[in-house]
């Protein structure tokens, strides 16, 4: 049988998303999220199918992109820059299930802009 790893030898490794200080707390790490929540509800999608062309003046708000459109960018990758972070920070919390964390700004832009062209029913009875 071996031995039990001693990891109290190793070297803490930090992760690049989160930086150099992984012992953030959870202050600032409120913080953060504050001002990406922010970023993100100032910031339209500016191309593609849900972009100035289908959904003038700006494009679709990126918190309200569907998240099967966040998850082709996942696969695909997510464009480079602050809109690709953004993206994926929209995408993570729509996939834990936080997306209610941008209802506050839905409510105050006048609720969730809808993705899909509405479709007018038509019932005929006899």
């Amino acid at each position: 049988m071996e031995p039990a790893p001693d990891f109290s030898q190793t070297e803490e490794r930090s992760d690049p998303a989160i930086g150099d200080d992984s012992r953030r707390s959870s202050l600032e790490l409120r913080r953060e999220l504050a001002e990406a929540v922010e970023s993100i509800a100032a910031t339209a999608m500016p191309f593609g199918k849900y972009g100035p062309k289908t959904f003038p003046p700006d494009g679709m708000p990126l918190y309200d992109l569907p998240v099967e459109y966040l998850q082709w960018f996942a696969g695909k990758g997510f464009p480079t820059g602050r809109l690709g972070r953004l993206m994926q920070i929209v995408y993570q919390l729509k996939c834990e299930g936080s997306d209610s964390i941008f209802d506050h700004i839905r409510n105050a832009n006048g609720g969730r802009r809808q993705s899909g062209k509405s479709r007018r029913r038509s019932i005929q009875f006899e």
